[in-house]
C-alpha cells in the first residue's frame, strides 16, 4: 500500500471548492476510486462533477491525515531527522 495526495475541485452549491486529500491505496486508480467514494458520500456530489487535478505519491510521514498515519503507524520513522 502507498500514500497518495489528490488535489482538485468540486462544486458545492453555487461555488467551486478546492480540495486536497491524502488516501492509502495500492494504485493511483484505487486512490481515485476512494476519493470519489468519500467525497461523493460526504458532499452528495457525482463522480463526473469532481475534477481531479493531480494524484501524487507521497511519503506517509508527510501526511497529517488520520487514516494514513494509522495505516503506516508501525512503518513510519519516528526518529527526528537532522536538518
Amino acid at each position: 500500500m502507498k500514500a497518495y495526495r489528490i488535489t482538485g475541485k468540486l462544486p458545492l452549491g453555487s461555488m467551486t471548492q478546492k480540495f486536497s486529500q491524502d488516501v492509502v491505496a495500492k494504485t493511483k486508480n484505487d486512490a481515485e476510486h476512494k476519493l470519489f467514494s468519500t467525497l461523493g458520500g460526504r458532499h452528495k456530489v457525482n463522480r463526473r462533477q469532481i475534477l481531479i487535478e493531480s494524484i501524487d505519491e507521497i511519503k506517509p510521514s508527510d501526511s497529517n491525515d488520520y487514516h494514513v498515519i494509522h495505516h503506516f503507524r508501525g512503518k513510519m520513522d519516528t526518529s527526528l531527522e537532522e536538518e
